[in-house]
């Protein structure tokens, strides 16, 4: 991959998702009549700004890692009040995000993953549109075994030749691909696989083998699989209006986000490599990977990032957007905020957290260059 093409994708990606993931909460922020005074793409040294009307700077900063939106008065990670703040006139503290409401507060914090959310869903619906709804011809034809892989599980534990495969751990399928990712992030796991044979249906257990794969770009992963291979069968393209396309593409974030989850657990659990974890270096490398393959695939991963980033920042993690709504949640069962010697340690605690993760997972992205062996 050329440095320039990993370069521009990586600033073609980061740079609508953090601007828009910011644009959601200065937006409400306005709707709730809370000032912003600095609406920054990037961190650190400014290179070019404006200011506008309304007494917002507008900035691109050195640092194009992330973006931010500072409200007036709020200067603490935690949005305690400042000194700046309690100096105010009480026209001016107005303005001021912790003079909003907490209901408002809650929804300027909660608009910027929203608008990730909402990025991918209209991403998806938008493919779904232009290129409609895969369906099978014939759908009494999907499924049936056709043959069989090298050292296959699916063989080994008695499934044959002829066989179609129904169910899997009670759940119906309608098509070979809905079976291959319901298996593919779970190597080593035993699933009970349904299939229909002469009339009957039995129920096989079935262990997943696990299979490192590489990609054209040299990515390695490890996925399960049965080892089985179907039927070519004929599929067709269903035309969809908004409405369903919406339905549809809300369906594909909810499995999106589940594959997420799933990957994290089984890091954490140890079923699966910390080296499939990647940082601000796998992402510029994959964000060039993708734009190399065309224009759709690479807002498909577009869309995949931003639920990334949506899911991310409403972890219950202090200085995270969903740390500040977990206390604007507990503010609101207790009647009263949380002490602000309490918020405090919290947000220090969650900061020091999430800068471990950040230098652990680029730690791993230097560890996985060429140079350093991959």
């Amino acid at each position: 991959m050329p440095i320039w093409l990993t370069v521009v994708g990586f600033l073609l990606l980061l740079g609508p998702l953090v601007t828009l993931h910011e644009l959601g909460h200065y937006l409400v922020a306005r709707w709730c009549g809370v000032k912003a005074e600095v609406f920054s793409v990037g961190f650190g040294k400014e290179l070019v700004g404006r200011t506008d009307r309304h007494g917002t700077r507008w900035r691109l900063s050195l640092l194009p890692l992330g973006g931010y939106v500072q409200f007036k008065g709020d200067m603490s990670p935690s949005s305690q009040p400042s000194e700046e703040y309690l100096a105010l006139p009480e026209h001016e503290r107005r303005q001021c995000f912790q003079s909003a409401k907490l209901g408002h507060k809650a929804l300027i914090v909660a608009a910027g993953p929203v608008t990730n959310i909402l990025i991918a869903i209209a991403i998806f619906a938008a493919f779904f549109m232009a290129y409609g709804k895969p369906v099978a011809a014939d759908p009494a034809q999907e499924n049936y075994v056709a043959a069989f892989a090298e050292n296959s599980a699916a063989q080994d534990a008695g499934i044959r030749v002829g066989d179609r495969i129904v169910e899997l751990d009670g759940e119906r399928l309608a098509s070979f691909t809905e079976l291959q990712q319901a298996v593919f992030l779970y190597p080593n796991r035993t699933f009970a696989v349904t299939v229909e044979r002469g009339g009957d249906e039995l129920t096989i257990p079935v262990t997943t083998r696990a299979q490192e794969l590489t990609d054209r770009f040299g990515n390695k992963t490890t996925i399960g699989l049965l080892g089985v291979q179907t039927r070519p069968t004929e599929r067709r393209f269903e035309r969809v209006g908004p409405i369903e396309a919406t339905g549809l593409a809300l369906v594909q974030c909810v499995e999106a986000t589940k594959m997420m989850v799933t990957g994290i657990v089984q890091i954490f659990s140890g079923d699966r490599s910390v080296k499939e974890l990647g940082g601000p270096i796998t992402m510029a490398q994959l964000s060039g990977q993708q734009l190399s393959l065309g224009w759709p695939e690479f807002t498909s991963f577009l869309a995949f990032i931003s639920l990334n980033l949506a899911f991310i920042n409403l972890l219950p993690i202090p200085v995270l957007d969903g740390g500040h709504l977990a206390f604007y949640a507990a503010e609101a069962v207790r009647r009263k905020p949380a002490s602000p010697r309490s918020q405090e340690l919290a947000f220090r605690t969650g900061l020091a957290l999430v800068l471990g993760l950040m230098l652990f997972v680029t730690i791993v992205d230097i560890a996985k260059l060429p140079f350093f062996g991959g």
